[in-house]
């Protein structure tokens, strides 16, 4: 099981690609990795944001991240977040 820093290194060695590719300009986890709370079965869950809409793209982002990865990820745009759950989303992100 990777830590919070393994993944984030991943994260970064990606951002080059990833903002030419899907106009990513953040990137991060939150969640149990990011609480160091997580379990071989838990998700990595990744934050991202964009400089333009992105659709379909979205499910090539997660595959390609999963790749890099080997493990599941949960992809969560930043704009998206519900209001009554964005403060603490925010407040446990590590961005890469």
């Amino acid at each position: 099981m990777k830590s919070a820093d393994e993944i984030r290194k991943i994260l970064r060695e990606c951002l080059p690609e990833i903002q030419k590719k899907y106009g990513v300009t953040s990137i991060g986890i939150f969640g149990s990795y990011a609480r160091g709370e997580a379990a071989p079965a838990s998700d990595i869950d990744i934050i991202v944001e964009f400089d333009k809409p992105i659709g379909w793209e979205l499910v090539d982002l997660a595959d390609y991240l999963e790749s890099r990865l080997h493990h599941n990820v949960d992809l969560v745009i930043r704009r998206s977040l519900h209001p009554l759950i964005r403060d603490t989303i925010l407040a446990e992100v590590q961005y890469a």
